[in-house]
């Protein structure tokens, strides 16, 4: 006799800190016609925080970076970063590093020509410390990027984003085409941002990536916030699957009143 339970997850508690946070979303909605993108939004990233963005496509999560960035204009509520609206303080973007999850640039241009025009853009940077980021992802530089294949188009957005080492990383998607070894390599470039304290939100489907790399999970679905919490709590409060076996029949009502359980079946099964 074999019966099967699984035990539901009971809500995951927010986490709460007193520290200022440097990117801050409240109530915050975007709607496209009669599509809700986002709908009252309100989520906290701290100073050297990693909070890993979950949730299906269509969730709203690009919407929703976008919106921090200032690239589109609420419906309602209000998005900052370092204590301000992008939209209406662009030169904020000096300060941040952002990937969108499509990274297109134009193709005629190397990655050389890329990095010295977001350099301008930013008011100068570190040569070195591009060349350093480029033998790290192992890019070749001196291509065009329209002959790159995705993976590598995806090395020239990264070394963009994190090239002047900015107080803010907003990457949708940022893993998307990267071989395992530039990966690991990638979760440590976020790992020392973090470490010199800066704020950290990226989107991502692969939970392995969020899991290893976040302090914080915020999950979105059908553009609203279902949870927001460490990763740890939302492990301990996740759906687990139970499989116990029997000796001998039991009676089929034996697990009805379990406490947090549901979807029970029992099989009898020859032992």
């Amino acid at each position: 006799m074999s019966t099967v339970i699984e035990q539901n997850p009971s809500p995951a508690t927010p986490v709460q800190s007193t520290a200022r946070p440097v990117i801050a979303t409240e109530r915050l909605s975007k709607q496209f016609g009669q599509t809700k993108a986002v709908t009252d939004l309100s989520l906290e990233v701290k100073a050297g925080e990693i909070v890993g963005f979950l949730g299906p496509n269509g969730a709203g999560k690009t919407t929703t970076m976008r919106m921090l960035m200032g690239f589109i204009s609420p419906s309602s509520g209000q998005c900052r970063v370092l204590g301000e609206s992008v939209r209406a303080q662009p030169r904020l973007r000096r300060r941040i590093g952002y990937l969108p999850g499509d990274f297109r640039m134009d193709p005629t241009m190397s990655g050389r020509d890329l990095f010295s025009w977001f350099g301008r853009l930013r008011g100068g940077v570190d040569r070195k410390r591009i060349d350093e980021l480029v033998e790290r992802l192992r890019l070749d530089s001196s291509r065009r990027f329209g002959a790159l294949s995705k993976g590598n188009r995806q090395k020239i957005g990264i070394v963009q984003a994190f090239m002047n080492d900015p107080e803010v990383l907003i990457l949708d998607e940022p893993t998307s085409g990267l071989d395992p070894i530039i990966q690991h390599q990638f979760l440590e470039l976020v790992r020392h941002a973090a470490a010199r304290g800066a704020a950290v939100l990226f989107s991502s489907h692969v939970l392995s990536e969020v899991e290893r790399l976040a302090s914080r999970v915020a999950i979105i679905r059908a553009g609203r916030l279902v949870t927001s919490s460490t990763v740890d709590d939302l492990l301990d409060h996740a759906r687990h699957r139970l499989e116990l076996r029997f000796a001998e029949p039991v009676p089929q009502d034996l697990f009805r009143n379990v406490p947090g359980s549901s979807n029970r079946r029992s099989t009898a099964r020859l032992l």
